[in-house]
This record gives structure tokens, C-alpha cells and sequence, in this order.
């Protein structure tokens, strides 16, 4: 890169010293179409349950679903991903569960389809919330297979969009299950169901708060390593991007994300796709403890968000979506 200009006949800072000029030359900004809300579901009714770890998630049951709905409808939020919190009766070695088309996310979907229309519904396929030894996949002499895996996600794929889901996600790290499930939906009629591809998803220390959500944090049998990226690797991440995108991905997921934003900008160099980037769990409950306690400002949330978008995220899922789409309507 060559330097042009040199002081005292160049002063960069007279492109920042207000704050009009700052916003006339900002190259990347936020806004509420960058936002994508987790919401997290639960059995019964009349239940708004708090998440240990992560102050101010809760857990929603069907009944109470339009009370956050109604948020997100309000500031405009272009889409909510659902993720089941499922009981140990309702768990078994293969997530039976998964394959119910009557379970608590096809619920929800009919729920918010009928009576929210304007807004995009997101679907984590991956058998975690469903197992009993809290892997995505079916575990055999302690060994997950693959191959047995990917045919119930692409069943559990069908169902979902059979249910009104707009955008399979499958977060399960499977090899070939992109393809699989492309040609299922396919078969069906549902070629315009999109397939955004947890395709870059690392073995992380990020996640604890998150199983807590769904029920899986006690019940996990060892680690995910095998299926899950070492956390140590980058090249590694865009052949699994380059496969998902052959197989019929439609976007592209980097989960976590701070850690990951020379992992998200290499993706956007190199496939120019829409990327996005989950700001996890464990990210989320950093920040709002370092808030809570006064350490940082709680400006560092729309920090956060910015970095990650000026890596190269199209889109973000994060549990702050709507106290920041709060505040970009306040700054209107």
C-alpha cells in the first residue's frame, strides 16, 4: 500500500475531530437488517424462564411466544433462529425427537408463520437437543457415524420446512449433509427453502452458557473434536466452505465469531458469499457481566457487532438483537 501525504500537510484526524465528518466517512456501519435474535423454547405453557449465565435470555413457551415476537416485529427484525430446550424423558441415543412433526419447533413455526408473516424463521438441524449423550449425531461404539447421522438431519430438514421454515441450518458438522439435504428439499418441491451452512463451526470454549439453554450441558459424553474445526486451524475452514457452497449452501456460518474475524474475512476474499457470524453464547454473557460490573461500557455491544461486520458478516445472530435495535431506533 502506498502512503500518500505526509505531516504536517496531511492531518488524518481532521476526518474524526467531529462527529458529523466521522459519520459522512464511517465505512461500515450496524443496522437492524444485520440482526438475526436466538430464541430459545420451552414445554407447558405460561412460561418465561430465565437462562442461568445469560441474564436477560429467557425461555419461551408456545403460549408466550408473541410477546418477544412482538419485539421483533416492532424494531423490524429480519428473522429469529429457534433452538428447544428438551427434557431427559423426551431424549434418547438417536434424537428421536428430532423426527416428531409435532415437536416444540414445528410448533413454534406454525405459531409465528400464522400469526408473524414479515418475519424469516431460522432452524438449527443437528441432534444435540435431542440425544441423551448430547451429541449432533448418532453415537456408536463411542464413535459418531457420520453416514447414519446425515440421513435423520436431511428427514429432520424435510420436516422443518414441511413445517414453514425458511432457513435450514444445520450446525452439526457432518461431512456431506448439505448435499443431502439439498437434494431432499429438492425432491419435496422446497427448492426455494434456503440452506445456510454452519460450515466453518469450531470445537470452542464459547459454548457453556448455550447447552445450558438447551438442556445439554450435563448430559455431553466427552467432547465434539472429531466433528468440530480445531480451533488452531483457518485453511482448513475454507475447504469446508468450498464443499458446503458445491453442495448447495445458500450462506455461509462462522460460529464463534470475535474469535473468528480473520476466519470470516478470509471467506468473504475468497467466495464472496454471504457470510454470517454467530456471537455466542459465552460472548454474550463476557459482555453483559462486564457491563453488569462496570468494567467496560456498554458500548462495546454495538463494538462487537461493528467488528464483526467489518470483517465481512452479512448478518449476525446474536442475543442482543433487539437492545440494539432499541438503540439504532432512539438514534433515528
Amino acid at each position: 500500500m502506498k502512503i500518500l501525504g505526509n505531516y504536517p500537510t496531511t492531518r488524518l484526524r481532521r476526518v474524526r475531530n467531529t462527529n458529523w465528518v466521522r459519520r459522512l466517512v464511517s465505512e461500515n456501519n450496524l443496522s437492524v437488517n444485520d440482526l438475526i435474535l436466538p430464541i430459545f423454547l420451552t414445554e407447558g405453557k405460561n412460561k418465561i424462564e430465565n437462562i442461568k449465565n445469560m441474564p436477560g435470555v429467557k425461555r419461551y413457551s408456545l403460549d408466550k411466544l408473541n410477546t418477544i415476537l412482538r419485539k421483533c416485529k416492532h424494531y423490524k427484525i429480519p428473522m429469529v433462529a429457534l433452538f428447544p430446550y428438551t427434557k431427559k424423558n423426551k431424549r434418547d441415543p438417536l434424537g428421536k425427537e428430532a423426527l416428531n412433526e409435532n415437536n416444540l419447533v414445528c410448533k413454534a413455526i406454525n405459531s409465528i408463520k400464522k400469526n408473524f408473516k414479515d418475519i424469516g424463521i431460522m432452524c438449527d438441524i443437528a441432534l444435540d437437543p435431542y440425544t441423551s449423550h448430547g451429541h449432533d449425531g448418532i453415537l456408536k461404539n463411542n464413535e459418531i457415524d457420520n453416514d447414519e447421522t446425515i440421513k435423520i438431519l436431511s428427514k429432520q430438514a424435510l420436516i422443518h420446512a414441511k413445517a414453514g421454515c425458511d432457513v435450514i441450518a444445520p450446525s452439526d458438522m457432518m461431512d456431506g449433509r448439505i448435499g443431502l439435504i439439498r437434494k431432499k428439499l429438492d425432491q419435496f418441491n422446497f427448492k426455494n427453502v434456503k440452506i445456510l451452512s454452519y460450515a466453518v463451526k469450531y470445537a470452542s470454549n464459547f459454548y457453556g452458557p448455550f447447552r445450558e439453554a438447551v438442556g445439554s450441558k450435563n448430559i455431553l459424553k466427552g467432547d465434539k473434536k472429531t466433528y468440530q474445526m480445531d480451533y488452531r486451524n483457518s485453511d482448513e475452514a475454507l475447504r469446508e466452505v468450498g464443499l458446503d457452497i458445491k453442495e448447495g449452501a445458500d450462506f455461509i456460518m462462522v460460529k464463534p465469531g470475535l474469535p473468528y474475524l480473520d476466519i470470516i474475512r478470509k471467506i468473504k476474499d475468497n467466495f464472496k458469499v454471504p457470510v454470517f457470524s454467530y456471537q455466542v453464547s459465552g460472548e454474550y454473557s463476557l459482555l453483559k457481566n462486564g457491563i453488569k460490573q462496570k468494567i467496560i461500557s456498554g458500548d462495546a455491544v454495538k463494538e462487537s457487532l461493528v467488528s464483526l461486520k467489518r470483517a465481512g458478516s452479512s448478518a449476525i445472530v446474536t442475543y442482543f438483537a433487539l437492545e440494539i435495535a432499541e438503540k439504532l431506533k432512539n438514534l433515528k
